[in-house]
């Protein structure tokens, strides 16, 4: 039997599986690199291993002399990294190690995209057919470019203009090549519109495949899926559908002689006919939302499998509805730029489930995936559990770094996403702008300044040596205006005016606006006869500001502003901390806006900056390999004068 497991991930997927571990009795082990040094998973495992590099997760070697040296023997591979690298299982299994996965032969046949196609076409499972990248014609476009030996959108593009292709598919294989050690890419056929439909499957070594359930995965971001939920609206309202899609999954799990916990992806139309997109050899991101609706533990029964136990013959019965969404931090309102900095505070209600890879004071590294955490509701009906989940997801405390939350908690009271109206262009049907906006109404955000402003004094107060002596603040004359400034997400600028004239607060700017009580954390305004609460914590110069009616961040305008902070006109930014991987220009040379002039990486994707206007490169302040912090001054260019044009 197995009795302590190594995890060769990070994060979240490696507190998911200790926790199971834990329940059952096995031991941990976990492995780490330098920038995750004081990641959560490393404290909560028994014994931990540091791994030499960034890019020590993808060491088979060292991965597999960390399990004998902590005395596992078994390897959970998780998601990504090295969990469908067929080499890896291999050497796993030769080193008398247990692999808590699928035989070496199912990993070898599924891990190469291309390679599994063909093996289910032969198989009767319905495929899209592979296009060569290098004969696509005009009349296939749009096309989809992949990575042959990934997924989670690394490599992944797609081309709507012939003139782009070439570059894409370059770009993909950079990607694929840093995610998966392998640039192998390929095209298919863009369904734009298309319903992402997947089917869990767990196999025994006895023969018996159990189709779980199916989940739908369709709204996504760069490929990636951010919301996935069991069952799919689309299979529930096709006739059919569920029986057929089962069966293609079955088939293609004993096609390859499968065990363990899978997922066979399928991309399906809105008449419900589908087609094979790719069969993940590992666990899924989104797997609570199947244990959600079973009561099952995916991991557990990853671990009986791998010790050789019998399954039932059937599965238990899905029942109720379940939604998670993915965490990420990212700004989905500026082309999904990825954030890194420290999580101050992460606390989201109890009512949900939180599989998480932080905690207070984390700190989100630019070298890895930017998903935070995965909040998972469950209610008997589809629109409960979406607003269970909004409500939590509005209510949790997410201090530091921006993050997606406005967009998951709009795309979860959406009318058409409650409809069931979910496919892969919901964010260009419903438009990415309104989608990504703050939760946050107008009125309440003014509110929570004027919150955060009444805090501050409430702590000024509290640290005044003169106010000890006399409490009431009394003068013989009523003061002038205290102002505060304060700007929020959007860039909104806030000013605060307020006084207290005779113990009575006056807000010249906010009529039907009383204060009830104030303390440097909390503040209870009477707005219109209703006491409303606005609890606030301060990190530097950021405060942030949560109640009832949602979230509010802001950043304190300072009194006099740093002139040595000021910026030239037609600077660039580091819009998030990376390294600089090309540059596409030279100081002198003519720009157009638009034009790529040099490309990031961060946390494993990669980022065009452009010219903000034409005009001339006048400044060049990286070189390929350098790491740039956020708001490092990339370049600059300037604009030609009227009498230059």
């Amino acid at each position: 039997m197995i009795t302590r497991v190594l995890v060769a991930n990070r994060g979240e997927i490696a507190r998911r599986v200790f926790a199971t571990c834990r329940r059952l009795g096995i031991g941990t082990v976990a492995v780490y690199t330098d920038p995750d040094a004081a990641s959560p998973h490393v404290g909560e495992a028994d014994a931990r291993v540091r791994l030499d590099g960034r890019h020590g997760y993808l060491d088979a070697g060292q991965l597999i002399a960390a399990a004998h040296a902590s005395g596992a023997d078994a390897i959970h591979p998780g998601y990504g990294f090295l969990s469908e690298n067929a080499e890896f299982a291999a050497a796993v299994t030769a080193a008398g190690l247990a692999w808590i996965g699928p035989p070496v032969e199912a990993v070898a046949a599924m891990g190469s995209k291309i390679e599994a196609k063909k093996m289910m076409a032969a198989a009767g499972v319905p495929v899209l057919e592979e296009l060569d990248s290098e004969a696509v014609t005009a009349a296939q476009l749009p096309v989809l470019i992949k990575a042959s030996a990934g997924g989670g959108g690394r490599g992944m593009r797609v081309v709507r203009e012939l003139s782009e292709l070439p570059e894409q598919v370059q770009a993909a294989r950079r990607e694929a090549q840093s995610a998966f050690g392998d640039p192998t890419v390929f095209c298919e056929r863009y369904l734009a519109g298309g319903h992402h439909v997947e089917v869990q499957v767990l196999a025994d070594a006895h023969g018996t495949v159990w189709a779980v359930g199916e989940r739908e995965c369709s709204i996504q971001r760069r490929h990636q899926k951010i919301v996935e939920e069991a069952p799919s609206p689309l299979v529930e309202r096709t006739p059919g559908m569920r029986s057929r899609l089962f069966e293609a999954a079955r088939l293609a799990a004993t096609a390859i002689g499968y065990t363990g916990a899978g997922t066979v992806e399928f991309m399906a139309d809105d008449s419900g006919e589908f087609f094979f997109l790719e069969m993940n050899t590992r666990l899924q991101v989104e797997h609570p939302v199947t244990e959600e609706t079973t009561g099952l533990d995916l991991v557990e029964l990853q671990l009986a499998v791998a010790d050789g136990i019998r399954l039932d013959p059937e599965p238990p019965p899905a029942h109720g509805h379940s939604i998670e969404v993915r965490l990420y931090a990212e700004d989905p309102a500026k082309n999904w730029q990825p954030q890194a900095g420290a999580v101050h505070r992460f606390e989201v209600p109890d009512n949900v489930r939180v599989d998480s890879g932080i905690v207070d004071g984390s700190v989100v590294s630019v070298f890895y995936d930017p998903m935070l955490a995965k909040v998972i509701s469950y209610a008997p009906t589809r629109r409960r559990a979406a607003g269970v989940l909004a409500d939590a997801v509005a209510r949790a405390r997410i201090h530091g770094v921006r993050t997606n939350r406005d967009l998951l908690v709009n795309v979860l009271r959406h009318p058409a996403f409650l409809d069931g109206a979910t496919d892969t262009a919901f964010f260009d049907t419903h438009g990415l702008a309104a989608l990504a906006a703050p939760v946050t109404d107008e009125r309440t955000t003014a509110l929570s300044a004027v919150a955060a402003a009444l805090s501050d004094a409430a702590d000024n107060r509290s640290k005044a040596v003169v106010f000890a002596a006399a409490p009431s603040g009394w003068r013989n004359l009523a003061s002038g205006y205290q102002v505060k400034r304060y700007t929020d997400g959007t860039g909104t600028e806030h000013e605060v005016r307020y006084r207290f004239n005779r113990g009575a607060l006056e807000l010249p700017d906010h009529a039907g606006v009383s204060l009830a009580s104030a303390t440097p954390d909390r503040v209870v305004l009477t707005v219109d006869g209703v006491d409303r609460p606005f609890e606030i914590a301060r990190y530097g110069d950021q405060v942030f500001v949560d109640s009832p009616s949602g979230p509010a961040q802001f950043a304190t305008v300072p009194r006099f502003g740093d002139p040595d902070a000021a910026v030239a006109h037609g600077s660039l930014l580091a819009p998030m901390p990376g390294s600089v991987l090309r540059v596409g220009a030279a100081v002198g040379d003519k720009v157009t806006a638009g034009q790529p002039l040099l490309w990031l990486e961060a946390m494993k994707m990669e980022h065009t900056i452009t010219a903000p206007a034409d005009g001339v490169l006048t400044e060049l302040n990286v070189d390929v390999g350098q790491q740039v912090d956020v708001g490092f001054v990339l370049a600059r260019v300037q604009a030609p004068t009227e009498g230059e044009q």
